[in-house]
């Protein structure tokens, strides 16, 4: 079985008997995992700032606070929000400008698609969205390995109010995407874009990489500091309807989320290296296995207490070994704040 399908006999999430099997391709859709932290603020740039998985991707058009929210669709079952809180507004963005959220998955992840044979299938999103600004926005996939894309645009009709929003993309039977652990595909929500990203008629169907028609129509977000984005719920599915969002288990949503970073703090995680023979060269040794695999060896970034310097590490997908040296008898260290990221 792949390891992004989970079984779902019996009863679903929703309570209603079935057979089916759930291949569910975002993650943390949700948003209930923000191992990063719950806030960040001040960001111009492009980077991972809180919650698992979503990336925001900036030039130059604002400047935002991003959080896990308990802002919620009333009665859905949801606990967590994504937001995005405009700080300094940008009303007339440069042509180059452009500002949206992202989540990327493994080529590996995604074989069940098929795309680019024959038996390529459609995909359908459903989200839960709420903005401030009403109007046009856009959402795009975009296949990394063959440098294609296509977008479809949905309305936010009603501001600060939670609608419900599925868009269906068409099969693309043009462009395998490789079984590696390397990014094979990538879904974009749009909050902004300059001229450079809006000139002819949006890509509805998938083609060769064109910036100038990927978010054609869409408003911008960035325009005032009242403006605030929210999403949850999000779910990308094979096939042309949509179904009811697969709540996951917390711990395998949290397993999934680890595949990619993980935040072990001073509060949930110590390692501890001792000295046992007294010699002033002390070299000491700690080795942390991971519960789950990370996508590729990882990068690190910790804190070793007790002023000691870090002598060698290893860093693989399954775990991290550290040697420290000492320059006291019984010289004892440890190692917290410790963070493994293996993002795409």
């Amino acid at each position: 079985m792949a390891l992004n399908t989970i079984p779902n006999k019996g009863l679903t999430s929703r309570g209603y008997p079935s057979d089916r099997l759930v291949t569910p391709i975002i993650i943390n859709g949700d948003m209930s995992i923000a191992q990063r932290g719950t806030s960040s603020s001040g960001i111009t740039s492009s980077n991972y700032y809180s919650l698992d998985r979503y990336q925001t991707v900036i030039s130059s058009l604002g400047t935002w606070t991003q959080s896990q929210s308990t802002d919620v669709p009333t009665g859905q079952g949801f606990a967590k929000s994504f937001k995005m809180d405009c700080t300094t507004a940008d009303a007339s963005p440069s042509a180059g400008d452009y500002l949206f959220v992202r989540q990327m998955f493994e080529g590996q992840m995604l074989q069940h698609l098929k795309k680019g044979t024959s038996n390529a299938e459609s995909l359908t999103l459903s989200f839960w969205v709420k903005s401030v600004k009403t109007g046009t926005y856009i959402v795009q996939l975009w296949d990394n390995d063959n440098n294609r894309f296509t977008s479809k645009s949905y309305t936010v009709s009603s501001a600060s109010t939670w609608e419900k929003k599925t868009l269906t993309f068409s099969a693309d039977t043009t462009g395998v995407i490789d079984n590696n652990n390397g990014e094979g595909f990538r879904i974009s929500w749009w909050l902004g874009a300059g001229t450079n990203f809006q000139s002819g008629s949006l890509a509805t169907t998938w083609q060769s990489h064109s910036s100038a028609i990927i978010a054609v129509g869409q408003v911008n977000h960035a325009d005032n500091t009242a403006n605030d984005f929210y999403l949850t719920g999000v779910q990308l599915e094979v096939g042309t309807s949509a179904s009811d969002f697969e709540f996951l288990p917390h711990d395998v949503n949290k397993n999934r989320c680890d595949r990619y970073y993980k935040n072990l703090d001073s509060n949930d995680f110590r390692l501890y290296t001792t000295a046992l023979d007294g010699n002033t060269s002390d070299r000491l040794g700690g080795t942390l296995g991971f519960t789950t695999e990370m996508r590729t060896s990882p990068s690190v970034t910790k804190t070793v207490a007790n002023s000691q310097s870090v002598e060698s590490q290893h860093l693989s997908p399954n775990g991290y070994s550290i040697f420290t040296s000492v320059s006291n008898r019984g010289g004892t260290t440890h190692i917290d704040q410790i963070k493994f990221d293996a993002e795409l």
